[in-house]
């Protein structure tokens, strides 16, 4: 039932599928599996800021292991220092740099340059994310290839409570508004609620859209990998087409699957948007994907390159002109009220009693975030220097990182979807 054009914007469903399906998920796959995409440093320690948590899952499949840090590449750890606190006092910055000289000799000119005038923007109000202080002792680096999301079997009250909590409480809607399906409430086949939404402004609209599309990608994956045998022997996991029409089919939704379908194209077109507005960021000289490993490194450059020049020739991108276009006063509220619901549901994400769930979560949101935070600072792009530092305009590595990882969650989404079609077509 998924086809044609999406609401709110220009584009449809198969421009959206050939695009990605064949061009951009085969190269972006390829970049997430190098070094410095595949390590993300996270705390999974921090207590739940909204209610008393002890609801820890206890199963195999929701631990996440961590790496011994001697496997992380020394760049990544080294090159961590230059996100800190301190990088905010210049003084204090150089005697770092000094401190870590015997690091530092494989650095270029350049790129220690860069790395001295890291920008003092990082924790600046630009952030659409409670970023985990990654300097805590309880932040560790995580290898996403060996902790790859999938069903970990963390369903029931805990995962509705982290999701209601997110709708109910961050998505502008009032609490007389009940959501279509939500669980023991009369429903009226989501009239009430669609109606309150079409009459919403654009970008409160938007900003459920982005959260049902997070929500609608987090389920294809879980029904993309889900675990088909577990035996002593061995554990098997696969697509599992019930669970996939159970979460999507029309019928067994009353219509709200290809409504969450869509909202996950939506969210798509918003971080491919943003990727084709960072292109100058990272087109400077002085950007490097530091690792340590020189070659590795240029590689790795020029595939980035590559994948953001794709997403800038998409022929029918998201037009974002539109949002906070209205009165200015109105408009910087507006923005400001997106951000801090933002932050909040960043925040949730350390509710989230499955670790594995609770990392991709936290990965995701920042991904998203970042490119939101991309969106809003087109005019600072615009006016990034060719060389030297740019202070007005930052990404630290684990923006970065979750920006590409959290982009590559949603075209793995599109492309799975492909596959439970086919798989769909061949029961009949």
């Amino acid at each position: 039932q998924v086809t044609g054009y999406l609401d709110d914007c220009t584009c449809d469903v198969e421009t959206i599928d050939a695009f990605n399906n064949y061009k951009l998920f085969p190269r972006l796959n390829e970049l997430l599996e190098s070094d410095y995409f595949r390590y993300y440093k996270v705390n999974l320690q921090k207590p739940c800021p909204f209610w008393e948590d002890n609801s820890h899952c206890g199963m195999r499949d929701c631990a996440v292991q961590p790496c011994p840090s001697d496997e992380v590449p020394d760049g990544i750890r080294s090159g961590s220092y230059k996100y800190s606190e301190e990088a905010n006092n210049l003084a204090e910055e150089c005697e770092e740099a000094k401190r870590l000289g015997a690091v530092d000799d494989s650095l270029s000119k350049e790129t220690r340059q860069a790395v001295l005038q890291w920008a003092q923007h990082d924790d600046s109000s630009d952030s659409f994310c409670e970023a985990d202080d990654i300097h805590s002792p309880d932040a560790e680096y995580v290898d996403l290839l060996l902790n790859p999301e999938r069903y970990t079997g963390y369903k029931g009250p805990d995962a509705w409570k982290i999701w209601n909590s997110i709708y109910e409480e961050n998505c502008f809607k009032p609490q007389n508004v009940k959501r279509p399906l939500a669980s023991g409430r009369g429903d009226d086949g989501g009239h009430t609620f669609y109606k309150w939404l079409k009459g919403v402004c654009v970008e409160k609209r938007a900003f459920y859209r982005l959260i049902s599309g997070l929500h609608a990608s987090i389920n294809i994956h879980l029904s993309a990998r889900y675990l088909l045998q577990d035996t002593w022997s061995e554990k098997k996991w696969g697509p599992n087409v019930t669970e996939f029409q159970q979460r999507f089919d029309e019928v067994l939704t009353s219509g709200e699957g290809p409504r969450r379908l869509k909202n996950l194209y939506f969210l798509y077109l918003i971080e491919l948007r943003a990727l084709s507005k960072v292109l100058p960021f990272f087109e400077r000289p002085s950007f490097q994907l530091y690792t340590g490993n020189k070659s590795q490194d240029a590689e790795m450059k020029h595939l980035l390159l590559e994948i953001l020049h794709l997403a800038k020739s998409f022929p029918l991108h998201f037009d974002e002109n539109s949002f906070f276009a209205g009165n200015k006063k109105e408009a910087a509220k507006l923005k400001e009220e997106f951000r801090l619901h933002f932050k909040n549901i960043s925040r949730i994400m350390d509710c989230v009693g499955c670790f594995k769930c609770r990392l991709w979560g936290k990965l995701q949101t920042q991904g998203l975030g970042t490119a939101l935070k991309i969106l809003f600072s087109e005019n600072l792009i615009e006016k990034i220097p060719e060389s030297g530092p740019s202070y007005e305009f930052q990404l630290t590595r684990q923006e970065i990182v979750a920006l590409f990882n959290a982009f590559g969650r949603v075209s793995t989404s599109v492309k799975e979807l492909e596959n439970f079609r086919n798989l769909l077509q061949n029961m009949r």
